[in-house]
């Protein structure tokens, strides 16, 4: 069961997810997009560009474009493969297929009914699931899992977890598959026993925390933001500052380290010495059924 809207002209995976927040759906849109261009194909992602000033439709140039313009995660999708910001989906899909795309991963969009999926893949996040199962705002549902659940193809549960593990239960029950994956740091060795101020605006800051903590890093002091922050001078040098006071070294996500570049970082302000001081902890998804992911994948997308 599809949502109706304009087709593409070639097939669209949506990588989404059910609440507001982090749930790993772009470490699973960049693992997927390296997993279909080992396959062959030209796999090209599509962003609205959230926390950007583009409208687009626009393909992002890492060399040229802020997050200021189009937004952190597209940023992190473009060292991957060829991206289209666009508020107006159907636009940005057709970019991406006139430029040679044959595959069109969208990042997060499930709920937004202009394109046509051919295959929606929902992510939940193990250790949260779908929280208290109230929608915005009593809750962190976008929408009530019984309208939600009979658009989606299947389930992505990233993490371990009870709220994950109810979440896959459910999915089951409505005759969906469910796959399973972690977030993994890349370089463990690299973090023991150092000494951290750790700083994150995403959707699940504590999550990233405690990947530090699992690498053996020391995490003395935690500073959350709210998803998608734009740091200010302000916060910049607040932060600088404690991480000197305290003797510890800054650490951050892929998504803020992309904040922090684009406007104000170069003009020699407290964003650009954040910028340069703080260590960047990157993760991807590690998808043990790969395998068994992609088959399901290319026998409906294809």
């Amino acid at each position: 069961m599809h949502q109706s809207g304009e087709a593409a002209p070639c097939p669209v995976l949506c990588v989404g997810n059910f609440t507001l927040g982090g749930s790993g759906k772009t470490p699973l849109a960049l693992a997927l997009g390296r997993l279909a261009i080992e396959k062959g194909h030209k796999p090209g992602y599509l962003s609205r560009g959230y926390g950007g000033s583009a409208k687009g439709p626009v393909e992002v140039d890492r060399s040229r474009h802020s997050a200021d313009e189009v937004g952190d995660e597209p940023l992190l999708l473009a060292s991957v493969a060829r991206t289209v910001v666009a508020r107006d989906r159907v636009a940005g899909a057709r970019l991406l297929a006139e430029k040679g795309a044959d595959l069109v991963i969208m990042d997060d969009g499930f709920q937004n009914p202009s394109l046509t999926k051919t295959v929606s893949l929902v992510v939940v996040d193990g250790a949260r699931g779908t929280g208290n199962g109230f929608v915005f705002p009593a809750g962190p549902l976008r929408a009530p899992m019984n309208s939600q659940l009979p658009f989606a193809d299947g389930v992505f549960i990233m993490g371990e977890g009870e709220p994950g593990d109810a979440v896959a239960a459910t999915a089951k029950a409505q005759g969906l598959p469910v796959f399973r994956g972690m977030l993994r740091p890349s370089g463990r060795d690299a973090w023991q026993n150092e000494r951290f101020l750790a700083f994150a605006g995403i959707g699940a800051p504590e999550r990233f925390f405690r990947s530090l903590e699992d690498v053996g890093a020391v995490v003395a002091i935690r500073q959350p933001f709210p998803d998608h922050h734009p740091y200010s001078e302000e916060d910049c040098g607040r932060l600088v500052a404690e991480a000197e006071r305290a003797g510890l070294k800054l650490v951050t996500t892929e998504k803020d380290a992309a904040r922090l570049t684009g406007r104000g970082a170069d003009r020699g302000g407290a964003r650009q010495a954040l910028y340069e001081r703080v260590t960047v902890f990157p993760v991807e998804a590690d998808i043990p059924e790969g395998e068994a992911l992609w088959a399901w994948l290319a026998e409906r997308l294809f």
